[in-house]
């Protein structure tokens, strides 16, 4: 199966892509989302959000909007800019998000108007490719709906997708509401690959933590053509290199340790290098929220580095963190 890295609000930017790419990669990235309407008013972070390094070729453009204008014109500008393809964001449930429209708002909308945005979506990627002869695949990234959801309203959803030109649908087989409370009905995904078979590819995305989880989702799943990972690839950025090695076998060869303080310091540096000044404590803080969970005392790390006050003062506390806990410094190993 293909490996791939979610999109995640202030995580998925290059300082992060990079980091995942020193562990060897992954098959492919999507971006974090785009807002469509900030992309065409020129806003002046929006060179940070659509910097597609550090591998161009592996990168899913994420866009969101509450209107469809927007958002097919935006699906324009970013086809110029490089990158595999267009996902439409139909799943995050954020209140903020769906309160503006954006997001899961577009599953719950009647089915007619999520249908324009859809056709105005794919006609804009047809007119790319008729006029450079290059193909940009089309995606949506959803979950089931709604709490009160059934199978004829979200595969009459699905349907809808595919009839209007989507060729691959990643699913995050949560209702609305379920978020990381209950397990993700992986199942929904294995039904959505057998009704297109052969037209359109799907992805699953949700708890995929550890080669256990990984072989799970797999034998749940056989026929989805790639599985999407998000929080864990924050917390361990080489996952994707551990279920490489699971997929090829590759158990028993000599690991090497992974060295955390090297890894965080390289990690501000490469914030510091790829994002503005203004960028530098919000990329940090959620970063590190994540990657702290690696630690011995875990509450107490975070703390240090939500509260740093600036750059230099992240990089002290990290070193500080690793001289009061050497044994933390070398845990893991791939």
């Amino acid at each position: 199966m293909k490996l791939i890295c979610a999109p995640m609000a202030t995580l998925s930017h290059p300082a992060f892509r990079l980091m995942i790419e020193k562990f060897g990669g992954c098959d492919e990235y999507y971006n974090e989302m785009i807002n469509a309407p900030s992309l065409l008013h020129g806003g002046q972070f929006e060179k940070f959000y659509i910097d597609p390094s550090p591998c161009p070729q592996k990168l899913v453009w994420q866009l969101t909007s509450k209107a469809a204008e927007p958002c097919i014109e935006a699906a324009k500008v970013l086809c110029s800019i490089g990158g595999m393809g267009i996902d439409l964001n139909m799943g995050c449930c954020a209140p903020e998000i769906e309160r503006s429209g954006a997001g899961i708002a577009w599953m719950l909308k009647p089915l007619a108007e999520t249908e324009i945005l859809v056709r105005g979506v794919k006609d804009a990627l047809l007119e790319y490719e008729h006029q450079t002869g290059n193909h940009k695949r089309f995606s949506v990234k959803c979950r089931l709906g709604d709490e009160n959801f059934t199978d004829d309203s979200f595969f009459s959803f699905t349907d809808m997708l595919v009839s209007n030109g989507v060729e691959r649908i990643t699913l995050h087989p949560r209702t609305k509401k379920e978020k990381y409370r209950d397990k993700p009905r992986w199942n929904y995904a294995e039904l959505l690959a057998n009704r297109y078979k052969g037209s359109v590819s799907v992805v699953v995305n949700g708890d995929i933590s550890d080669s256990d989880s990984y072989k799970k989702v797999c034998s749940v799943c056989p026929s989805c053509e790639g599985v999407m990972i998000g929080r864990m690839a924050v917390q361990r950025p080489w996952i994707f290199k551990q279920l490489q090695k699971s997929q090829s076998q590759e158990l028993n060869v000599e690991k090497n340790p992974i060295d955390l303080l090297e890894l965080g310091l390289s990690y501000i540096d490469d914030v510091v290098k790829y994002q503005p000044p203004e960028f530098y404590k919000t990329r940090l803080q959620r970063f590190f929220t994540y990657f702290c969970m690696n630690l011995s005392f875990a509450h107490y790390a975070q703390t240090q580095m939500l509260n740093a006050k600036d750059v230099e003062d992240s990089k002290t506390r990290l070193e500080e963190y690793f001289q009061k806990v050497p044994q933390d410094r070398y845990k893991f190993s791939i």
